[in-house]
């Protein structure tokens, strides 16, 4: 299963593609006063529209269409009557399924006048996205992606979640192999052409050690530092990374920063 056909590819491409314009939608909406569940039924209604469903709602008994998580909340943030407020930064998990294949992307925004720190761990969050990407190449292993991630990281100072990983992709949201994002270079799973795997990290601004609050859900840092979460779905080849999901639509809103209004 963890090796894909091209048609299949396609498929998670299909998928991923709704998911990236889904977020640039709610991207488009995110101020400070809305609520994080107003964000949730604008892209549930975007992906519905769109000839997908939320892969999210329903997951395990997942109650919404995306994770919202803010500042200190590191992932699968339950959206309700929160407001966003300026300062915030916001990680916005979403998914979708469209002919029984699953797309699967997040993206860490900025709301108003954001602390230089939390702008500071967004940017290199998203840069060890890329250097997992890079190292995500037929003959590697999963241990130099998780590698490039933190190596990339650590050395600004920040630590990486070790609780949550990323996770192969296709006709189910989570697949074999796990993409942690630590590792030793030439260690794990061997990648092979074809495979899809999502690849996430999440850097906390302080501690690595993460607390599961109440709602059975949300997970934030132990010290209540900022985290950030970038999630990419790609495809393996021989030459380098196909990439499956795109943040395109996303960042023409926000270089537009029409979500700072």
């Amino acid at each position: 299963m963890m090796v894909k056909t091209e048609e299949e590819i396609h498929y998670i491409k299909i998928s991923s593609l709704i998911v990236g314009k889904a977020l640039a939608e709610v991207a488009r909406h995110i101020r400070p006063g809305i609520t994080t569940l107003e964000l949730d039924r604008i892209a549930e209604e975007f992906i519905r529209d769109h000839g997908a469903r939320p892969a999210f709602k329903g997951y395990e008994g997942y109650p919404a269409t995306l994770c919202v998580s803010l500042n200190e909340q590191v992932v699968h943030g339950i959206p309700g009557k929160r407001e966003i407020k300026e300062g915030d930064i916001v990680s916005i998990d979403c998914g979708a399924v469209k002919d029984h294949f699953y797309g699967d992307s997040a993206y860490t925004f900025a709301v108003g006048d954001v602390p230089e720190d939390a702008l500071m761990l967004m940017k290199r969050t998203k840069e060890a996205l890329y250097k997992g990407i890079e190292a995500a190449v037929a003959g590697k292993r999963v241990g130099d992606v998780g590698f490039a991630v933190q190596n990339w990281v650590e050395q600004y100072g920040y630590s990486v979640v070790r609780d949550l990983v990323g996770h192969g992709i296709g006709r189910n949201l989570h697949e074999k192999p796990e993409v942690p994002n630590y590792g030793q270079r030439g260690t794990g799973i061997k990648l092979v052409e074809g495979m899809t795997i999502c690849i996430e990290p999440m850097i906390n601004l302080g501690t690595r050690s993460v607390i599961q609050e109440q709602d059975g859900w949300t997970i934030r840092t132990a010290d209540r530092k900022s985290s950030a979460h970038y999630e990419h779905a790609v495809a393996i080849r021989k030459d380098g990374c196909e990439l499956l999901s795109t943040f395109e639509f996303i960042e023409e809103v926000v270089n537009q920063h029409i979500f700072r209004n």
